[in-house]
């Protein structure tokens, strides 16, 4: 009896490592795909950053410089004066940076503070003129349709 039992017990281990072998076999191929499909997203990203850039030089909008932006610091006090200096209204320099005129607002009461992404276009906006600036906030403004005249 004890060899029949042996038996059974090394048929059950070689059945359950095959049904093993096929199960981790499926997971391998499938996560090897993720990668291939993961890989070839970060291609494609990769190259919709390079046209949206692209885009934005054409259109005019500020260039968000690809400087490390460690050293750079915020302050309420400076985004209030350049907006004075420029002369524009907070929404318009809002417009300006990419963001609504309230979160101006609130940055200059220092009730919010920038992200990176909005501190880059501060950045950015910072070396502009007056009349650029103004060039720029025609360029972004969309043009509206006349109606009929009734």
């Amino acid at each position: 009896m004890p060899n029949i039992a042996a038996v059974l017990k090394e048929e059950i281990r070689r059945l359950a490592r095959r049904e093993i072998k096929s199960q981790v076999g499926k997971t391998q191929k499938t996560a090897t795909q993720s990668r291939r499909d993961i890989a070839t997203l970060k291609r494609f990203i990769g190259q919709q950053e390079k046209e949206i850039k692209l885009l934005k030089k054409q259109h005019g909008q500020p260039q968000v410089e690809e400087e490390p932006l460690d050293n750079v610091r915020f302050s309420a006090r400076s985004v209030k004066s350049q907006r004075s200096r420029l002369g524009l209204s907070a929404a318009d320099y809002g417009k300006l940076v990419g963001v609504s005129g309230l979160t101006i607002f609130n940055w200059e009461h220092q009730k919010a503070k920038p992200r990176k992404a909005q501190l880059a276009a501060l950045v950015a906006v910072r070396g502009i003129g007056k009349r650029e600036a103004l060039k720029t906030l025609v360029e972004l403004t969309p043009k509206k349709g006349r109606g009929k005249a009734r």
